[in-house]
């Protein structure tokens, strides 16, 4: 006879791995916000430009959004990534603080 299955324990395990899902998720906008130097904004001003990038359609403006985004995190790996002359079997040391932000402008 078959080991029943213990739907509890698998619904709590899964309500956890939810959980924590989340809170990275949360943690990586946090993080995103600072690194593109969004943290020097006020929360009004924040929160309205994100409310008018959710609520644009036009697919030429979110386009050009994605690029300029895709642009950034290039960049961002680009300066972190390790220098061939570099130790590689360590990890790559973890980068703190907001990264400057070259140009704030043009994404409205």
């Amino acid at each position: 006879m078959r080991k029943p299955r213990d739907f509890d324990g698998e619904m709590k395990a899964l309500q956890d791995k939810a959980r924590e899902l989340k809170t990275r998720k949360v943690k990586q906008l946090g993080e995103l916000v600072i690194a593109t130097g969004a943290d020097a904004l006020g929360v009004d001003e924040l929160a309205g430009a994100l409310i008018v990038l959710a609520e644009t359609k036009e697919a030429g403006k979110r386009e050009a959004w994605a690029r300029r985004g895709a642009a950034f995190f290039q960049s961002r790996t680009q300066r972190i990534a390790p220098k061939p002359d570099r130790n590689t079997d360590s990890a790559p040391p973890q980068r703190s603080g907001a990264q400057p932000a070259s140009s704030r402008t043009g994404a409205t």
